[in-house]
C-alpha cells in the first residue's frame, strides 16, 4: 500500500492529479475524504466545494471528516484526503505535537492514502500571530507527511514533479 503527497499553490492542479493517482491505485471505488468544516458559513468556499464535487463525479465515495482523519480510514482501501490544509485550519488550536501524532497514525494503516496540501510557506512572514502559526504548522505537517510518504509531488501549472 502506498502513501503519496501532492503539494502546491492554490489552483495548481494538485487535486486533479491526486484524484487521478487515487483512481489508478484503487481496485474498488476509492474514498474521498473532504476535510472542510462547513460550519463557517463561507459561500465562496461552498462554491469551490461544489466545483470539486462536480469534477470528481461518481468516481469516489465521499466521507466528510474535518477532524480525526485516521479514525475513518480502514485497511486495504484507497483514500484521497483533500486536503490537509483544511484539516490544519480545523485543528489550529491543537498543539504541534498532537497534530504530528495524528499524522503519524497514517503510517500504521495498511491502505493507499493520497494526501493534498497547499504550499503556503513560500510567501512573506504573516503579520498576525494566528497566520504565522498556520504557515509554520503547514510547513511542519508537510515535512512530517513527506517523511512517511513513498512518493511526493510538487505541482505547478497542472504539472506534478516527483521529488521523492
Amino acid at each position: 500500500m502506498n502513501k503519496i503527497l501532492y503539494f502546491g499553490g492554490q489552483k495548481s492542479g494538485k487535486s486533479r492529479l491526486a484524484e487521478q493517482k487515487a483512481l489508478a491505485l484503487s481496485v474498488n471505488k476509492p474514498y474521498y475524504i473532504a476535510t472542510y468544516d462547513n460550519s463557517f458559513g463561507d459561500n465562496e468556499m461552498k462554491d469551490r466545494i461544489n466545483k470539486h464535487i462536480q469534477k470528481r463525479g461518481e468516481n469516489f465515495i465521499t466521507i466528510e471528516s474535518p477532524y480525526n482523519l485516521p479514525d475513518v480510514i480502514k485497511p486495504n482501501n484507497t483514500y484521497l484526503i483533500d486536503c490537509l490544509s483544511m484539516w490544519l485550519l480545523n485543528n489550529i488550536d491543537k498543539s504541534e505535537d498532537d497534530l504530528i501524532e495524528e499524522l503519524k497514525e497514517f503510517e500504521k494503516i495498511d491502505a493507499n492514502i493520497v494526501f493534498v496540501l497547499n504550499d503556503v510557506t513560500n510567501g512573506v512572514i504573516p503579520i498576525d500571530k494566528i497566520s504565522r502559526k498556520y504557515v509554520d504548522l503547514s510547513g511542519i505537517i508537510g515535512q512530517v507527511t513527506a517523511s512517511f510518504c513513498d512518493e511526493v509531488y510538487e505541482v505547478k501549472l497542472g504539472i506534478g514533479v516527483r521529488l521523492k
